[in-house]
């Protein structure tokens, strides 16, 4: 099934297979994959196939599948990373700080006490080993 794409969108690119992403889930209506600035170990996005800039032009349905599958990789976060909670987030449009505009839900594991972290992650950004951390999420919603 092809999905509607948008020439400039590098998350298009990425469900096309022409741009690279740490996929860690798949399905005929979402993909899943680890941020490349990730404010967390683990923070994944979660992007429907079909191109949507934003919340006003989301096929309908689509926010639901997004939503199911953050969940899922939510819930798998807490085991392959012992997260005590997961952040879900959904940035539309400028003024919400979206940077990218193909609608993505952010899926970040957190910890007790991790303000310090979490706020020194949203200035650096980096994962030490984004492939280990891609196959603990896949390895987790395996489970």
């Amino acid at each position: 099934m092809e999905s509607p794409r948008a020439a400039d969108c590098v998350f298009c690119d990425i469900v096309a297979g022409t741009s690279p992403a740490r996929q860690v889930y798949a399905d005929d209506y979402v993909v899943g994959f680890l941020d490349i600035r990730p404010v967390m170990r683990g923070h994944t996005l979660i992007i429907p196939r079909a191109h949507s800039s934003g919340l006003a032009d989301l096929e309908t349905g689509n926010g639901e599948k997004m939503f199911a599958v953050g969940q899922r990789v939510g819930v798998a976060m807490r085991t392959a990373f012992d997260a005590d909670g997961v952040n879900l987030l959904v940035n539309d449009g400028r003024a919400a700080m979206q940077t990218v505009f193909h609608t993505h839900l952010h899926v970040v594991p957190r910890h007790r006490g991790d303000k310090l972290s979490f706020a020194k992650g949203l200035v650096i950004r980096r994962d030490p080993d984004p492939d280990e951390t891609a196959e603990l999420i896949r390895a987790a919603l395996a489970k």
